[in-house]
């Protein structure tokens, strides 16, 4: 589906938590005390290999729930950087303050709405279900379950829209100048 305005599409989400999952990491490596910053930076790339996303790895619950996961983990991350219990290095606690408020600042900004290809398939799981629940409740034959449409999305307007749609056309415009250059060299 089309992202909302000024939404960043869900797979440049993931890749962004994947960093800042691994910058958790590496900064928990670096540290005198690196338990906490790995914790949570394993926490953010649990949650992202978890979500269904183009990046995914294992897909155990939908964007909606991953969306709600987010916010716990922020709030998660947020409690172990000024827990006084475990000691932390005080530049790795400012470190992770700033990584959290980066995390937040991508989760306001990006879309959690489902894909394209999913809403596709809920779409016609319901006009099964509602074609399936006419002909138990009437006599009259059911109507043909309407079928699915390709959905085309018209430009947002957004930059990445813009990069995106010319990239798409340059990958294209490249893949058939080698089919004709590959035609030529067949015909020699």
């Amino acid at each position: 589906m089309a992202t909302g305005s000024g939404k960043r599409a869900f797979w440049m989400h993931q890749a962004a938590e994947y960093i800042m999952g691994a910058v958790f990491v590496a900064q928990g490596l670096q540290s005198p005390t690196p338990l906490v910053p790995s914790i949570c930076g394993g926490l953010v790339m649990l949650n992202t290999a978890c979500a269904k996303g183009p990046l995914s790895a294992f897909r155990v619950f939908g964007r909606r729930m991953h969306r709600l996961l987010d916010g716990v983990v922020i709030l998660v991350i947020i409690a172990m950087t000024v827990q006084p219990f475990i000691t932390v290095d005080s530049s790795t606690r400012l470190i992770m303050a700033v990584l959290t408020f980066a995390i937040a600042f991508i989760w306001i900004q990006s879309d959690f709405s489902e894909s394209a290809k999913a809403q596709r398939k809920l779409d016609a799981a319901a006009a099964k279900t509602a074609a399936a629940t006419a002909t138990s409740t009437s006599s009259e034959p059911a109507a043909a379950a309407p079928r699915p449409r390709a959905v085309v999305r018209p430009p947002d307007g957004t930059m990445a829209d813009t990069v995106g749609r010319t990239a798409g056309r340059l990958a294209g415009k490249g893949v058939n100048m080698y089919r004709e250059q590959s035609a030529k060299r067949r015909k020699k």
